[in-house]
């Protein structure tokens, strides 16, 4: 089984020509950075979480889950070790752009409003505090840099690569798909603060929703109950990590490799409570 991608998270294999195994594994990165030890059963959290997402949207827009199944995976994926975070989807034609739409005042669109800066060809009008609720979520799309930081960009630079039609088409989808799960979530005592999606074309040239969606990883979530505008909010990702890397500096670098077992135990345990409150029935 040919390995063709090996990521901060996921590792995927080709099957055929037009489907991939996709295994998200218990790996955590913070910073860019693959941290050495990983935060156990993280994977099938992640890989539950956006199970659960590409089931809610499938009405709004198609995605590339075939099965999540073992039996239907090839023999050499059929073990206990695959089991619940393992998924075999179509192939698709990438965009090669992640997607975010946000719906808050938070992250580096703060500190571009902070020093009155356009941000993916906005000007942040109105007096906003720190994680206050935009007047109306917006879509703010980035590179994906295989090498560095991803760059932020305008809709228009989207739109003069892969055409306005299918830009709009995007964004759209985008906006329709963060406004239905923000309500759900909010329902469940989650604010989505914002999230990114990843699209792909399938042979028939359809638009497909890819990679993963309304994850911890891909999306800030946000508890309801402790939200309060001008604070940064107690979070359901890896955020705790994060924080733990800011405070505890040695000669000013951060210890990727030293983050203590109880730092990682407390980040599965926030992990698997968004999950908990996203299937609460």
């Amino acid at each position: 089984m040919k390995k063709v991608i090996s990521g901060k998270v996921r590792d995927v294999y080709e099957v055929s020509d037009n489907k991939l195994v996709i295994v998200t594994t218990d790996r955590i990165s913070a910073f860019d950075v693959i941290l050495s030890k990983p935060v156990t059963g993280k994977g099938k959290i992640l890989n539950a979480v956006s199970l659960f997402w590409f089931n809610f949207t499938k009405d709004i827009i198609s995605n590339h889950i075939i099965s999540n199944n073992l039996k239907d995976m090839p023999e050499c994926f059929q073990k206990e070790e695959f089991e619940d975070r393992t998924i075999i989807v179509k192939k698709l034609k990438i965009l090669p752009f992640e997607f975010i739409v946000r719906g808050y005042m938070f992250g580096h669109m703060w500190e571009a409003y902070s020093k009155n800066q356009e941000f993916c060809g906005y000007s942040l009008e109105g007096d906003y505090k720190l994680a206050e609720k935009l007047a109306a979520p917006i879509f703010t799309p980035s590179t994906k840099a295989h090498i560095g930081h991803d760059e932020y960009i305008s809709g228009k630079n989207v739109a003069d690569i892969i055409g306005i039609e299918l830009a709009e088409r995007v964004k759209k989808v985008c906006l329709e798909l963060y406004d239905i799960c923000y309500k759900y979530a909010y329902s469940k005592g989650i604010i989505i603060a914002d999230t990114k999606f990843e699209f792909g074309l399938d042979t028939g040239g359809n638009l497909v929703l890819a990679d993963e969606i309304f994850t911890p990883d891909s999306s800030r979530f946000w508890s309801l109950s402790d939200y309060k505008v001008g604070n940064s909010p107690k979070s359901y990702d890896k955020q705790f990590v994060r924080d733990w890397l800011l405070n505890n500096k040695l000669n000013g670098e951060m210890q990727f490799d030293n983050v203590p077992d109880e730092i990682l135990r407390k980040t599965a345990g926030i992990y698997a409570e968004c999950l908990r409150r996203l299937q609460d029935v």
